[in-house]
């Protein structure tokens, strides 16, 4: 599958994506810092900055943050497998933060969940498949209707349980 183009996404300014992982995801998240800059994306690199062991708990906040505080478009987060920093994500009021494994998780996390941050593994995504989830990702457009009616309902709880 080609790689989808992600120049020109939107008209009024660059699309800003936050990046961070812990040692598990350090090379793929370079990996896809210098993707992202090829493609004229602005990246807000949160770390971690080595492979040396440290919790995604602290890497996973600052990049979430970064889009619950409208700093950043999304957020691509990367931890050994992509559940620890997908929990992490979705403890945040506003964040729908989708674990995506192949191109088709990536188009339905945007399409049908209107996913703000997508999440992978370091250890369990080869480099070529993540440029190309991050790609479709992108590229692709909520569908709304009865999603958005899902996603209202997801909110209500958020509300009603989140403080």
């Amino acid at each position: 599958m080609p790689l989808w183009s992600l120049k020109n996404l939107t008209d009024e300014k660059r699309m800003k994506i936050a990046l961070a992982s812990d040692h598990g995801g350090y090379e793929l998240k370079e990996t896809l810092k210098y993707f992202l800059k090829e493609k004229e994306i602005e990246v807000d690199d949160f770390g971690t900055f080595s492979e040396e062991s440290v919790d995604y708990p602290d890497f996973a906040k600052k990049a979430t943050m970064a889009v619950v505080e409208g700093k950043a478009d999304g957020a691509v987060l990367i931890c050994g497998t992509g559940i620890g920093m997908s929990i992490t994500a979705n403890k945040f009021k506003g964040i729908r933060a989708a674990l995506v494994h192949d191109i088709y998780t990536a188009q339905m996390a945007k399409e049908h969940n209107n996913a703000n941050i997508i999440c992978m593994g370091g250890r369990t995504t080869d480099k070529k498949l993540a440029k190309e989830m991050v790609s479709i990702w992108l590229s692709s457009k909520f569908e709304a209707g009865r999603h958005a009616r899902r996603l209202d309902k997801i909110k209500q709880l958020e509300d009603k349980l989140l403080v």
